[in-house]
Parts: C-alpha cells; structure tokens; sequence
C-alpha cells in the first residue's frame, strides 16, 4: 500500500491533468467526499483508494455534478465502482474531448469516436456496436 501527503496527492492529479490545488485536495477531505485518512505511525496520510476517490471525484464534477451530489453518490458505491469511474478521468480531458464525437448507440450505450476518422469508418464501428447489441455476429 502507498501512502501520500497531501502535496504528493496533488502533484499527481496535476500530472495526470487535472486542474487542482492542495487547497482543493483538502477542501475535499474536509467535506469527507473521500474516505478517513489512514493512520501510518503517528501521521495521517492518504492512499492508493484515496487516489481513487479523487479521480472520482474529479471525474463526476466535470459532469456537472454538485459536491453535494457527489458524495451521496460515493457513499452508495463499492471501491471497484468508484475505480470505474476514477479510470474515466483521463477520457474527460478537454484535449481529447476536443477530438471525440460522442454516439448514443441506445440508452444505455453511448461510444466515444475520434472525429478525424473518416465518417465511412465512423459508420462503420457504430454499425458493428449495434449489431453486436442486437446479437448479431456480422464481419462487415
């Protein structure tokens, strides 16, 4: 298990683009959106599920979610939920939204397409994704 500071909390959340400050990282804590901290000898620190909370946490908001919301959502959660949704971080950086085109193939599957494909590609994928929705098994 790894254990972090706040600083090192944040320093890896800015590499990995989020835009955050130590200030966030504990305005955060402070609101109990993540987890109590562990205790590692006699200080407290975070750990690779605070990480994940974070990056949830991140995740949610730049969907529009309030704080308010977020937390009752996490607490509902199981760790391997909340890693799902920590693993879509990267996905909502503004650069690659930029470069996606967003598909509602029904209403519960939506895909990200890179929008430099050409639209005969494009088609093409959203196609086999509802084929294979509808149990077909076509090699087109």
């Amino acid at each position: 298990m790894n254990f972090y500071t706040a600083q090192e909390i944040t320093d890896i959340l800015i590499k990995e683009g989020a835009d955050i400050n130590l200030r966030t990282v504990r305005y955060y804590t402070q609101l109990e959106l993540i987890p109590t901290l562990e205790l590692h000898g006699n200080k407290r620190v975070y750990t690779d599920e605070h990480l994940h909370y974070f990056r949830a946490v991140l995740t949610l908001s730049k969907t529009g979610e309030t704080l308010a919301s977020i937390k009752k959502t996490l607490s509902t959660l199981s760790i391997e939920e909340i890693k799902g949704i920590a693993e879509q971080f990267s996905f909502l950086d503004s650069q690659r939204i930029v470069q996606q085109q967003l598909h509602m193939v029904n209403e519960d599957i939506y895909i990200t397409i890179n929008k430099h494909l050409s639209a005969d590609v494009r088609q093409k994928v959203i196609d086999s994704v509802t084929n294979v929705l509808k149990g077909s098994n076509h090699d087109n």
